[in-house]
């Protein structure tokens, strides 16, 4: 019963509900650019091919460790050097967000582009904040419960302009939908006005050379250059295989004999949920196991979530569709969800961890593109190796995939040692 108070407690604070504004705040742009401009631009005659290009302009996302130096060195003239840049970001994104609902895509669709990559650059940069903000308000041991919160805020900000955005679509212009869908970046500007400036030891950089320079020599001179290539390793492989397992799901299930609106229903309600419900639940579970454990225990959830696809390609694919195949592609989303969520729970906990609060931007900035890198050019070949190997072969694949990461783990968290952290 202590337990299970202490866990409330952590839970219930203010601390964590700034964790709920930062994850919606940062979930809310990406999604739209993911969901609602490419159904606005389809409804509106753009082919699939322009339409596809699009992804193009996520790349602010990859490369936001570039200019994030600019956030740890340079100070807002309003509200201090993080609450500064939430605030500026913020509105810039309401403005865009709504001015881009304004534009034709038929007619505009230059303008449409340059607006998009503008809201991408401006979410990117606002991600950089958000996640140095955070890491510089939790304690060491809040990192993986704030982590989780902030993650699954962000996984529930989707629900605005994947489906609250589109059902208004379908009785309201494109303007006023763009313009209610901006309306909800006003709770993270209202956040950004009521909390406090974190206190920071060991200073902040003087000079911008300072920014970029003193954040890579601070993390290799702490880690050592064999201790840092091994942590940027496991940044890299960790997410691996899971990432690629997911890339081509939605044509995986097309490919097995299941209609779209089965994968609609099905993935609506057995992924957004558990994914949700298994990040809080590894965010409350590492406050008693700690980010070491976490990453040990989530980590094989993750892997063992791949043998769902390999058992599903196996069975299909299916001539006919009843009850029991609804069943199987529900498990198998839900497990894969509930991996992720426990999973990225602790990886982005172990990334928190790693950064010094001294140069958080540029440090978490660099991580996480790191991270990103999987996603958005190793994925990039998941289609020519489905051709080649059939998806029984590619799953598996996967799964071998996702194991150097666990391997890392020997060195880089091992389960009964600290792993070495910068000072606070």
């Amino acid at each position: 019963m202590a337990d299970k108070r202490s866990a409330l407690s952590a839970l219930l604070t203010r601390r964590m509900l700034i964790c709920i504004f930062t994850g919606f705040s940062s979930g809310l742009p990406l999604y739209l650019l993911l969901n609602l401009v490419p159904a606005w631009l389809r409804t509106e005659g753009i082919s699939l091919k322009a339409i596809g290009a699009f992804a193009l302009i996520q790349f602010p996302y990859t490369w936001k460790f570039l200019w994030a130096p600019m956030l740890d060195r340079y100070v807002v003239p309003v509200l201090g050097r993080r609450r500064g840049w939430m605030l500026l970001t913020q509105v810039t994104l309401f403005a865009l967000i709504a001015w881009l609902g304004t534009l034709s895509p038929s007619q505009d669709l230059m303008w449409v582009v340059y607006a998009a990559t503008g809201v991408a650059f401006l979410s990117a940069t606002q991600d950089i904040v958000l996640d140095a903000y955070r890491r510089e308000l939790l304690q060491e041991s809040e990192l993986g419960l704030g982590n989780a919160v902030h993650v699954n805020a962000y996984r529930i900000a989707g629900l605005v302009p994947g489906s609250l955005s589109l059902i208004l679509a379908d009785r309201m212009p494109w303007s006023s939908v763009f313009l209610v869908t901006a309306a909800f970046m006003i709770p993270g500007m209202v956040m950004a006005l009521a909390v406090r400036e974190p206190g920071i030891t060991g200073g902040v950089p003087k000079t911008l050379r300072e920014a970029v320079v003193e954040p890579f020599r601070e993390f290799w001179g702490r880690q050592g250059w064999q201790g840092a290539v091994l942590v940027l390793s496991f940044i890299f492989f960790y997410k691996l295989g899971d990432s690629m397992c997911t890339a081509l799901a939605t044509p995986f299930y097309l490919d097995m004999g299941y209609a779209k609106s089965d994968i609609g229903i099905i993935a609506k309600n057995a992924g957004l949920w558990p994914s949700v419900i298994g990040g809080l639940l590894g965010g409350l579970w590492m406050v008693k196991l700690g980010i070491n454990r976490g990453l040990w225990l989530f980590g094989i959830v993750q892997v063992v979530s791949i043998l769902g696809f390999v058992w599903l390609a196996q069975q299909g694919p299916f001539t006919d569709i009843g009850a029991y195949e609804r069943a199987a592609l529900a498990l198998v989303i839900g497990g894969e969800a509930l991996g992720v969520g426990l999973g990225t729970a602790a990886f982005v906990a172990f990334i928190a961890r790693t950064t010094n609060p001294a140069y958080t931007a540029t440090q978490f900035a660099l991580f996480t593109s790191l991270a990103a890198v999987p996603r958005t050019f190793v994925n990039a070949m998941t289609g020519w190796l489905v051709e080649r190997m059939g998806w029984f072969g590619f799953f598996w694949l996967c799964l071998v995939l996702a194991l150097p990461g666990m391997a890392l783990l020997w060195k880089v968290a091992p389960w009964n040692e600290p792993v070495k952290a910068p000072p606070q």
